[in-house]
C-alpha cells in the first residue's frame, strides 16, 4: 500500500500532466484564433493596397476630355455660299486659336445677293448647311460657338447699287441665322482688301511661315479659244457698277464674240487695265500703289490656284518661260478639241480659262513685277494641313483673339504625389506577402516569442 506521501506525488503528477494538457490546448486554440485573425486583416490589408492601386493608376492615366472650341464661319461669295467648321485648343497658342478646318459646306444655290427680291428664301437656301453645323458640332458646344458671316464681291456689288436692297439682304441672313442655337456675331460685307489680307494670314500661318468693240455685229476675241461663238447683249456689258461708267449707244443691241485664241493679243488687252503711268512713290504695281521690293515667298490662293491648277500648272518646277508657253498653246487649242478635252466641264467657266490664266500671268509678271528668277517664290496653294487656302481662317484667327483663352487641364495630382503613393501601397502589398508566407512556412519562428 502506498503511504499518503506517495499519493500526493502521484496526484501531483496528474495535477501537472492535466496543467500541461490544458496549456497546450489553450495556446492552440490562441495561435489558432490569432492565425485567422492576423490572416483577414492581411487579406483585407492586400485588397485594399490592390484597389488603391489600380485607383491612382487609372485617375492619373484616364484620357482627358478633349477641351476644345468650334467656330462656323459662312463666305457669302458672288456665284455661292459655303460654310466652314473650324476647331482650336481652347488653351489657345501665343493667344490666338489654334485653328483647322472640320468641315466645309457648300449651300446650294447662288449667292446671296441673288435673293434680293426673295429675301423669304434666304432662311430655306441655309438651312441644310445650318443642320449639317449642328450634326457636327457637339450639343454641348452649341451655345458657345460663334457664327461669322463675311460677304463679298457679289453684295459690294449689290451696296454699290443699292445700300438698302445691301442691307435687307443682310437683316435677313442675321434673323435667319439668329434662329440656330450658336452664338451668331453678324454678318457683314468685307472689302476686297480684307478678303486679301485674310487669305494673307490664312496662308502665313498654315505654313508656319478684256476688247475693244468693231462699228460691226462681230468682236473677234483673242482671249477665247478658235472656233468659240457666243451672242451677247449689249446691256449685259453695263450691268454691273464696274462696267456702268463705260456705258455708251451702239447701232445694235446684240453682237456675236468669235475666238481667235491668240496669247499675245489677249495679254496685250489685259495690260491695258493696268494703269502704269503714274507712281508717286518709289516704285509702283499699278494704278499709283506703292509695291515694296520682292522678297521672300508668296502663296497665290482662291482664283490664282483653280485657275492654275485646271491649267495644269501649279508645280513649283515649272519655270515662269514654260508657263507662258503652256498658255500660249492651251488657247490656241481649237474649241471643240477643248470642249472634248474636258467634256465634265461646264462651258460658262471652260470658255474663260484662257482669258483667267493669261490676265493672272499678266497680273503677276507686269503687274506686280515677278521675274523668271523670283517666279520660284510664287506657291500656287489649295489646301494647308487639310484646310482650305482662303480669307475664311484668316478671319477666324484674327476674331478668336478675342475669345479669351482658358486654362489647361491638368492631371488630378501631382507627379511627386502620384510616384509617392504608387511606391507606398507597392511596399504594403510586398510586406503583406512576406508576413504571409512566413505565416504558413515557419509557423513556430513566428510564435516562439508570443506566448
Amino acid at each position: 500500500m502506498m503511504d499518503e506521501k506517495s499519493e500526493k506525488q502521484i496526484k501531483h503528477l496528474f495535477d501537472q500532466r492535466n496543467f500541461t494538457r490544458r496549456r497546450e490546448s489553450m495556446e492552440s486554440n490562441v495561435k489558432t484564433f490569432c492565425s485567422k485573425n492576423i490572416l483577414a486583416i492581411l487579406g483585407f490589408s492586400s485588397i485594399i493596397a490592390v484597389i488603391a492601386l489600380l485607383a491612382v493608376g487609372l485617375t492619373q492615366n484616364k484620357a482627358l476630355p478633349e477641351n476644345v472650341k468650334y467656330g462656323i464661319v459662312l463666305d457669302a461669295g458672288s456665284s455661292h455660299t459655303s460654310l466652314y467648321i473650324y476647331k482650336w485648343p481652347a488653351e489657345k497658342e501665343n493667344d490666338t486659336g489654334v485653328v483647322h478646318q472640320v468641315e466645309e459646306c457648300r449651300v446650294k444655290g447662288p449667292g446671296i445677293s441673288k435673293y434680293v427680291q426673295k429675301v423669304n428664301e434666304i432662311g430655306i437656301y441655309l438651312t441644310d448647311c445650318m443642320e449639317r453645323a449642328r450634326e457636327v458640332i457637339p450639343r454641348s458646344q452649341h451655345q458657345e460657338t460663334p457664327v461669322y458671316l463675311g460677304a463679298t464681291a457679289g453684295m459690294r456689288l449689290l451696296r454699290m447699287e443699292s445700300e438698302e436692297l445691301a442691307d435687307r439682304v443682310l437683316d435677313v441672313v442675321e434673323r435667319s441665322l439668329s434662329n440656330y442655337p450658336f452664338d451668331f456675331q453678324g454678318a457683314r460685307i468685307i472689302t476686297g482688301q480684307e478678303e486679301g489680307a485674310y487669305g494673307w494670314i490664312t496662308i502665313n500661318y498654315l505654313l508656319g511661315k478684256f476688247s475693244q468693240v468693231a462699228s460691226n455685229e462681230i468682236l473677234r476675241d483673242p482671249c477665247f479659244h478658235p472656233g468659240y461663238k457666243k451672242v451677247v447683249n449689249v446691256s449685259d456689258l453695263y450691268k454691273t457698277p464696274c462696267t456702268k461708267r463705260f456705258e455708251m449707244t451702239l447701232p445694235f443691241q446684240q453682237f456675236e464674240i468669235q475666238g481667235i485664241g491668240n496669247y499675245q493679243q489677249c495679254h496685250q488687252s489685259v495690260l491695258e487695265l493696268f494703269n502704269t503711268s503714274y507712281c508717286p512713290y518709289s516704285q509702283c504695281a499699278f494704278n499709283g500703289i506703292f509695291l515694296p521690293p520682292l522678297h521672300g515667298d508668296f502663296g497665290a490662293f482662291s482664283a490664282f490656284y483653280f485657275v492654275m491648277k485646271f491649267l495644269n500648272l501649279t508645280s513649283e518646277k515649272v519655270s515662269q518661260e514654260k508657263v507662258t508657253e503652256m498658255m500660249k498653246k492651251f488657247c490656241s487649242q481649237p474649241w471643240e478639241e477643248i470642249k472634248t478635252s474636258y467634256a465634265g466641264v461646264k462651258e460658262k467657266y471652260l470658255s474663260e480659262y484662257c482669258f483667267s490664266g493669261t490676265y493672272i500671268l499678266s497680273l503677276l509678271l507686269q503687274g506686280y513685277h515677278f521675274t523668271a528668277d523670283s517666279w520660284e517664290h510664287i506657291h500656287f496653294i489649295g489646301k494647308i494641313q487639310g484646310s482650305d487656302a482662303g480669307w475664311t481662317l484668316g478671319y477666324m484667327l484674327n476674331l478668336t483673339n478675342m475669345i479669351p483663352a482658358e486654362q489647361p487641364l491638368s492631371t488630378p495630382l501631382s507627379h511627386s504625389t502620384y510616384v509617392f503613393l504608387m511606391v507606398l501601397f507597392s511596399l504594403v502589398l510586398v510586406t503583406v506577402a512576406i508576413i504571409g508566407l512566413l505565416i504558413f512556412h515557419k509557423p513556430s519562428y513566428f510564435w516562439k516569442d508570443m506566448v
